[in-house]
């Protein structure tokens, strides 16, 4: 083994998070406390591959079809971060792996620090609560999330509906220094137009008729915290650009007040929307769009992770169970696996307990699947048919446009107070309000 500098070594031992020194040929030749804990409490590592301390392999992940850091790392010639499945005392459990290349005086790569960070918002295995799978576009999903959980950036979540997104909002929540406070969920699609401002914002003692006293909205309650807006696509064309300033400036009014307050929050977005569709329709504010979408990332409906069946399928029924306790035949989960899910987990969520109340005894067995199948209103998922075609840009602009005025029209219908107040409300200036109102006029 090739003689490491003791300060080094010393250096690894002193981090709290489980790091590694290996070599060219994957060979640890140092590993700290914390590591040795989390994947080896009872013998050495020293002198093992890290290949096969993680994954229990023969073969460097490269060669076994995973991303190997270290691969990447000679190719970039710097730091490089993947999401790994690894193996520990406890069972497999996602982690993310930070790879530091070290030269030699010469400039060529020496050794690899490699630094392991539990990943605590998913598993592999079945769990009561919580992100659970192994299939490959379940993995790339996560690996978004870990990478921007960390920042301060708007996330959006494109996805089915069933498919998890409020899962994966509390995991983003989760993995970032916001997870001391409170993940607040707006639900959209409930909440009408006459209350979602006040809702969101807040109202002032007065503001309107039975605001009988001041009222905190949404955002002062996320304060610290992340605001997760659960079917964004539902939102008002008027309230779009409410939501709008708050997401450009970081301010926003109660209503009833002229006290600019500053909001700190995060902003998490979800739909089941074509919002790109919306967008040329007219439907959704295109600057709205962009500003939510700082950093997409697109939910794998249940049939593209079949695998995951029997994983989830075992959690569902351990949540589901009150006082039983249910296994799943291997014929009733083959039976499950050719099944489409047009409505997702949540949809094999009631299909099995469905059959859990068919069941006397504790495996469901395929005909109490098949039964509980057959009882499934069949029905047409809007994402399995033909994208339609997105309007020419003149159309579209003209679409938008016209909605825009129509809103206008039922805010001035609605507002008993100047322009001045009217533009601010609206978050424009009186120039493009009167602008807008000539044009409301004249049906241009």
């Amino acid at each position: 083994m090739p003689t490491v500098l003791p300060e080094l070594v010393s250096y690894l031992e002193g981090l709290p998070e489980p790091h590694i020194l290996f070599d060219q040929h994957y060979r640890i030749v140092a590993a700290n406390a914390a590591y040795r804990r989390l994947f080896s409490p009872r013998e050495s590592v020293i002198g093992r591959t890290c290949y096969e301390i993680s994954h229990r392999s023969s073969l460097p992940c490269d060669q076994a079809g995973e991303s190997c850091p270290l691969a990447r790392t000679r190719e970039s010639n710097q730091r490089e971060r993947v999401l790994h499945l690894h193996h520990t005392p406890r069972g497999q459990e996602y982690v993310n792996i930070e790879l530091v290349p070290l030269r030699d005086a010469h400039g060529a790569h020496a050794y690899f620090i490699e630094k392991v960070e539990p990943l605590r918002v998913a598993q592999r295995r079945p769990a009561i609560e919580g992100l659970i799978g192994q299939a490959k576009s379940f993995r790339a999903m996560l690996e978004l999330v870990a990478r921007v959980g960390a920042s301060n950036a708007n996330v959006l979540l494109l996805g089915e509906s069933g498919t998890g997104k409020e899962l994966v909002a509390r995991a983003v929540h989760e993995a970032s220094p916001r997870a001391i406070r409170d993940l607040v969920v707006v639900d959209c699609a409930s909440l009408p137009e006459s209350l979602f401002e006040s809702e969101l914002f807040g109202h002032e003692k007065g503001a309107f008729t039975g605001a009988s006293a001041a009222k905190a909205g949404l955002v002062e309650a996320g304060s610290g915290g992340t605001l997760f807006l659960d079917e964004v696509g539902d939102i008002p064309l008027l309230m779009q650009v409410k939501l709008l300033r708050l997401l450009e400036s970081g301010t926003y009014r109660r209503v009833g007040s002229t006290e600019l307050r500053r909001a700190d929050v995060r902003i998490v977005c979800a739909t089941h929307r074509d919002l790109i569709a919306m967008v040329a329709d007219g439907r959704f504010r295109e600057d709205l769009y962009y500003r939510i979408g700082t950093f997409p990332i697109r939910l794998p409906p249940l049939r593209e992770r079949i695998e995951d069946v029997p994983l989830l399928a075992q959690a569902l029924l351990e949540r589901l169970a009150t006082g039983r306790r249910f296994g799943l035949s291997r014929d009733a989960l083959r039976l499950l696996q050719h099944h489409p899910f047009p409505g997702n987990v949540r949809e094999l969520r009631n299909i099995l307990e469905r059959a859990a109340l068919l069941c006397d005894g504790p495996t469901i067995e395929r005909t109490h699947v098949k039964r509980a199948l057959a009882s499934t209103p069949v029905r047409t998922n809007p994402w399995l048919t033909p994208a339609r075609s997105v309007a020419p840009v003149h159309l579209a602009a003209r679409a938008r446009r016209t909605a825009e005025l129509a809103a206008l029209h039922s805010a001035l219908q609605a507002h008993r107070g100047d322009r001045a107040e009217l533009a601010r409300a609206l978050g424009i200036s009186e120039r493009t309000l009167y602008r807008r109102l000539r044009e409301l006029a004249t049906g241009a």
